[in-house]
Parts: structure tokens; C-alpha cells; sequence
């Protein structure tokens, strides 16, 4: 879906270990037992970084107050067939990577694009979810991308520090791409008017078009063809054990009937194996 932070400034603010003053979230998992043929991680307490601002994968719900999404949902659910708890940590996108590489968190559960190219600075689990980026507008615009590469005054923006970024600036490469501290802050400037269109993730933007009825649409595809994952420090013990359970959730047909609750796409066999 989401997100892509340079490396080179991780590694370069490794060493700093940022604390979260967000409200605190739910734990879940940790049945006691691992599944059968499964990894046991004895009940271990595992820290999971999450936004709490990314919509339909972590958010908070209005009515209840309480966190919820795919992200909960899908680790509490790994957590029980491998044993383990999951800690649910809200954090600033801006400072999960380096306080992850500092040792704060265990796992970052937030729409995280897989990248090959970044590996050597971050693990990656399997994918879970394909993407394509779109380009939200507001509900009554007739404005299509073309129109926006087209018209210098169309105004487009997204979330800082993101692959959404990236590929705003390579579709849109005559225009100065306004970015915003998470994608709730760029929905409302966008609702608001001061911009005229966010690039986003399709699953995300289904999920800002929920929590907003009638007063957004996609304007059309940006970018197609990648895959979302969890994501780990380097060589996190983690990695086979989710994986594991990640597989079996897609052998058993739970992954997908979680990711249809959610509004994900199936990543297919050729992505999960």
C-alpha cells in the first residue's frame, strides 16, 4: 500500500529510541499454545508499531474509540497460531522506522510497501496485499489524472516519506507535490480545498471513502503492481515464524476472508509462497 522511508536517514537516527505519546491500544493473541506444525513462540510479548491513522488497516473507530482494522485483526490472529501476544504501540509514521531499528518495536504492521531495494535495512515478511496507487478527488470533480498532469493549478498531495510520494512525483513531475504528516491530514486538506487530489493506496482510499460517504471518488490509477508486507529490524527472529502463519492463513482460506472483510486484495500463490 503504502510507505517507503530512506535508509540512509534510518540508519543515520538508528541510535535514537523514540517513545510514542499516542493513546494506548489493545493487545491480543497469545492462546497459550502454538497451532499445530506451527513456530511456539512460548507466549512472547511481541511490540507492533501502528499508525492508528491509516484506514482500513489501523485506525480508530469514532463510535467506539477503541483501535481496529486489518492489522489487528490479521496479527492477532498469526499470534495465535504461533503463540504469541502482540503489543499494539501508536506511533508517528515519521519516527517507526528509527525507533524500530533502536529496538522499540518488534514488528511495524502499517501498509508497508515491499521493496527488494531495501532489504539490507529492514526485513521483510512475505506479502500479504497487491495495490495499485490512486488519485483521490473530491466527489464532484471531473477532473481525470490526465487533467492533473495537464492543468498546472490542479494541486496534488500525499503523506510524506511514502511510496505514494514517489509516485506522485514521477506521474506528476511539473508539479510541487504537497505532503502532509499522515493521509487523514491530506484528506482533510483535500476536503477542505486546499488541494485537489491525494495519491493513495486503492485500499486505503476505499477506506477514507467509507469514513467520508459521498464526498470523495478516484480519479484513476497512478501506479500498479505492488505488494504490501510486514516489516521487521534485520534479522528478527520474527520473520519465519509470521511467515509461517501467514502461509497457513492463506492455505486455509482465513487470509482471504480477512482481507475481503477489509477491502484487500487476494496477493495470489505466487506473492505468498
Amino acid at each position: 500500500m503504502k510507505k517507503v522511508t530512506l535508509i540512509l536517514s534510518i540508519l543515520a537516527v538508528a541510535s535514537l529510541v523514540l517513545t510514542s505519546c499516542a493513546p494506548k491500544t489493545t493487545g491480543g493473541g497469545g492462546g497459550g499454545t502454538a497451532a499445530a506444525g506451527m513456530p511456539d513462540l512460548k507466549g512472547r510479548t511481541i511490540a507492533v508499531a501502528v499508525e492508528n491513522a491509516y484506514p482500513p488497516f489501523n485506525y480508530i473507530d469514532e463510535a467506539s474509540g477503541n483501535a481496529v482494522g486489518w492489522d489487528y485483526d490479521v496479527v492477532r490472529e498469526i499470534c495465535k497460531r504461533i503463540n504469541c501476544v502482540a503489543d499494539f504501540k501508536q506511533a508517528a509514521w515519521d519516527s517507526i522506522f528509527p525507533a524500530m531499528a533502536a529496538g522499540e518495536y518488534d514488528m511495524l504492521a502499517d501498509g508497508v510497501t515491499f521493496k527488494m531495494g531495501r532489504a539490507w535495512g529492514v526485513d521483510f515478511s512475505i506479502p500479504y496485499t497487491k495495490v495499485v496507487q490512486q488519485l483521490v478527488v473530491r466527489a464532484a470533480d471531473t477532473h481525470t489524472v490526465d487533467d492533473f498532469k495537464a492543468d498546472s493549478n490542479l494541486k496534488v498531495g500525499t503523506q510524506i516519506g511514502t511510496t505514494n510520494y514517489i509516485a506522485a512525483t514521477e506521474t506528476f513531475p511539473d508539479k510541487e507535490i504537497l505532503t502532509y504528516a499522515d493521509f487523514g491530514a491530506s484528506i482533510l486538506a483535500l476536503l477542505a480545498g486546499d488541494i485537489d487530489g491525494v495519491v493513495l493506496d486503492d485500499t486505503a482510499a476505499w477506506g477514507f471513502m467509507q469514513e467520508n460517504p459521498e464526498k470523495l471518488k478516484s480519479a484513476g490509477e497512478v501506479k500498479t503492481g505492488e505488494v504490501l508486507a510486514f516489516v521487521f529490524p534485520p534479522y528478527s527472529d520474527l520473520v519465519g515464524a509470521v511467515n509461517a502463519a501467514l502461509r497457513s492463513m492463506h492455505d486455509d482460506g482465513t487470509l482471504a476472508q480477512m482481507n475481503a472483510k477489509w477491502n484487500l486484495a487476494d496477493p495470489g500463490a505466487t506473492e505468498i509462497e
